[in-house]
């Protein structure tokens, strides 16, 4: 990954970031500051964009009028190592490949992340299948879907959640562990993702990654199946000239 790097006002080095795309903005990911006058510089430099980093730096760019979009923990799980758990579908689900299309799997996706959820994504349905679930599961997002994946289907053969795996820089990383919260049981999301943890040692991973919001409590399924925190970071929007 190359790395961008910009002067601050002093016109010496002041961060450096790759270039990306995030919540269909231009996307300064991995900053990483490296001289002094980097918070004036990114606001500065920068309207309009996301900017992934440190929590640290995502506080001051708040501190100095950008929005916070998301704050996450990145986790990953050794999958030699991982505590045993129960990986069988439900009575009346079964567990199938993720193959369907996007507007099949999207009622079951969207609901999963109402309004008040940590994760849920304040654009209407149109947007929301456009430009989120259908390039994600055409692997233009975070990588191609990786043959782990799964689906569960009701009775009817419907999607009524799933677990997206792709491979993210390198990484087979889980992109959405997902189920509809009316139509599906409880503990439904970590027999899904528990399966998913042996499918893809089936298939000779190592490991598997993933990102969990603050304040999702689906953090502690996470733990209990063996992913391990290994850093924190904040999204934020620096604000557009105009603002």
């Amino acid at each position: 990954m190359e790395r961008v790097i910009l002067a601050g006002a002093d016109g010496a080095p002041a961060f450096s970031y790759v270039e990306d795309e995030r919540y269909g903005l231009p996307c300064a990911d991995l900053v990483e500051v490296v001289g002094p006058g980097a918070i004036d510089a990114i606001m500065t430099k920068l309207p309009g964009w996301a900017v992934a980093g440190p929590v640290d730096l995502g506080e001051a760019l708040v501190a100095g009028g950008a929005r916070v979009m998301r704050h996450a923990h990145e986790m990953t799980c050794e999958l030699r190592t991982a505590p045993p758990a129960e990986t069988g579908a439900p009575g009346g689900f079964r567990f199938a490949p993720c193959d369907r299309s996007a507007e099949e799997v999207f009622a079951a996706w969207r609901a999963a992340y109402p309004p008040g959820h940590p994760d849920h994504r304040d654009v209407d349905d149109a947007a929301a299948l456009r430009d989120q679930l259908t390039p994600l599961l055409a692997g233009k997002m975070t990588g191609e879907v990786l043959p782990c994946s799964l689906l569960a289907l009701d009775e009817a053969g419907d999607v009524a959640g799933g677990v997206v795996v792709t491979l993210f820089h390198g990484l087979p990383w889980v992109a959405e562990v997902f189920r509809h919260p009316a139509r599906t049981p409880s503990g439904l999301g970590a027999r899904m993702l528990a399966a998913v943890r042996d499918r893809a040692a089936a298939d000779g991973l190592e490991r598997l990654g993933l990102v969990v919001s603050e304040g999702n409590p689906a953090r502690r399924v996470y733990e209990r199946l063996g992913f391990t925190l290994v850093a924190s970071s904040m999204t934020v929007v620096i604000p557009g000239r105009s603002m």
